[in-house]
């Protein structure tokens, strides 16, 4: 079946979406400072072995959409034939009309391996086996296809003691500029079951016997400098289901920690008390270095045990939690304030409930001379579709300004996952120009232009790294 609607103006309604998408947001490079990509891929350009490989076995989108279909485990992520599980995938997308998944699989195959069809079970051989041809020839490695999406820099999600020379060679020798960005949460994880181990790999690399809380301190400035040291700009924790933050003192701290090293156990109200202390000393030491800090909210990633035994914790069964705690985040802030390390933020809320709230709070604690201090970021997840990306615009529009935001970012796995700055463009531009029809915005192209450069490329490239 030929492709009917992903054409150059799919998305775009009006001769000005049209001219505000090809005149001024198309061709401007992208900047993704929030993924989930392989460092060592990317800086050995990486081939894929197979189209599954490369497009379905990384992303928890796609096996989400199985299950939910009815397609057994196995075949998503078990002992199937990776032949097995893209059928799978092309049996299942066709009943994905309204999910978004169908939208951007239709552009991933056109943009990279000129497909124009829709995948189904009807030609999904056929498309197994041109694309499998394709990854094998030159100009289809994981950097390569991130250049079709003319990708300029990105920012890796990276725990504190991942080794960082991958970005480094990836910088040097691919022509795209990879940096980390610090996934945090591994240092405050004195509940999970895996803390014991990376507490000992910390100790190995920052070469830091670790005694009592100001021992952990130290290694994690050692390890927090590296980072630095290597172009590290933003730092993310998740403040998933239970955030509630209490101001809490060094000695108390101390007496838990110690706790820990001595049991390898502590209780809930302690788990609690230690990251909030922990938490708190480490957005100072992020606003000491200028980075960002991310804060993704709202998530209840704890569902089905059988999953997570089955799939990993991150395999997409994760869903949308309460909403956010709104007086732990402003106590949060204003503690910071008070002692002036309060750092650039960008707000990420799975709950679309929390979308205005968290705009409003963009102006609270502004800070003389900074643009765009408190940001909330592009829609997330659940959030990353159509309605949401609208949503999310017009609460920034209403609550906030619209021209401080930094954009779009992936927050994939998958180099495939890039075409949605493309998607995210079109739904920008189509909403400015529809807004102008209704009224609401004047149709100066100046103007709208400008907003949409800004939105698109320029906002990101000057509040997170500073150029």
């Amino acid at each position: 079946m030929q492709n009917k609607f992903i054409h150059k103006n799919y998305y775009l309604q009006s001769t000005l979406a049209e001219e505000l998408y090809h005149s001024y947001a198309k061709e401007l490079p992208a900047v993704d400072f929030h993924n989930h990509l392989n460092p060592k891929d990317l800086a050995d350009n990486k081939k894929f072995l197979n189209i599954e490989q490369a497009w379905v076995s990384n992303d928890p989108y796609k096996h989400r959409a199985m299950r939910i279909y009815g397609v057994k485990e196995n075949n998503i992520t078990g002992n199937a034939s990776d032949e097995e599980k893209f059928q799978n995938w092309a049996n299942t997308l066709p009943k994905a009309l309204g999910n978004p998944l169908f939208l951007w699989s239709a552009l991933e195959l056109y943009h990279i391996f000129g497909i124009d069809e829709f995948l189904s079970n009807a030609n999904a051989t056929e498309i197994w086996n041109e694309c499998n041809y394709c990854l094998q020839q030159d100009g289809y490695g994981t950097i390569d296809i991130l250049k079709k999406f003319n990708v300029e820099s990105l920012c890796t999600s990276d725990d504190l003691i991942t080794d960082l020379t991958y970005h480094q060679q990836a910088t040097k020798n691919q022509g795209i500029q990879v940096l980390p960005s610090l996934r945090a949460d591994s240092i405050l994880a004195f509940d999970d079951i895996s803390f014991q181990k990376w507490f000992e790999n910390l100790e190995k690399i920052s070469n830091q016997s670790i005694s009592n809380l100001n021992d952990y301190k130290t290694a994690l400035i050692k390890l927090l400098q590296k980072f630095s040291d290597a172009g590290c700009r933003l730092a993310d924790h998740a403040l998933d289901n239970g955030f509630i933050f209490n101001v809490n003192d060094e000695i108390n701290a101390s007496r838990i920690f110690s706790k820990w090293l001595r049991t390898r156990k502590i209780d809930t109200g302690e788990v609690l008390e230690l990251k909030n202390h922990l938490l708190f000393f480490l957005v100072k030491q992020y606003a000491e270095r200028e980075w960002v800090l991310q804060l993704h909210i709202g998530a209840q990633r704890y569902t089905s045990s059988r999953l997570r035994r089955l799939a990993g914790k991150a395999g997409g069964f994760a869903s949308i939690g309460n909403g956010s705690d709104i007086k732990s985040l402003c106590v949060f802030f204003d503690e910071l304030e008070k002692q002036n390390h309060l750092p650039k933020v960008i707000l990420y809320n799975l709950n679309p409930a929390d979308t205005e709230m968290l705009a409003a709070i963009t102006g609270s604690y502004a800070e003389d001379g900074i643009a765009g201090k408190i940001q909330l970021g592009p829609a997330w997840w659940y959030n990353d579709q159509y309605d949401g990306i609208r949503k999310q615009l017009a609460a920034l529009a209403n609550y906030s300004l619209l021209s401080q935001f930094i954009g779009m970012t992936t927050d994939s796995r998958s180099v495939f996952s890039f075409s949605r700055h493309e998607y995210f463009r079109r739904i920008l531009c189509n909403q400015l120009a529809e807004w102008v029809s209704q009224g609401n915005l004047p149709n100066d192209i100046q103007l709208l232009s400008e907003l949409v450069k800004d939105l698109c490329y320029y906002n990101c490239k000057k509040r997170i790294f500073n150029e």
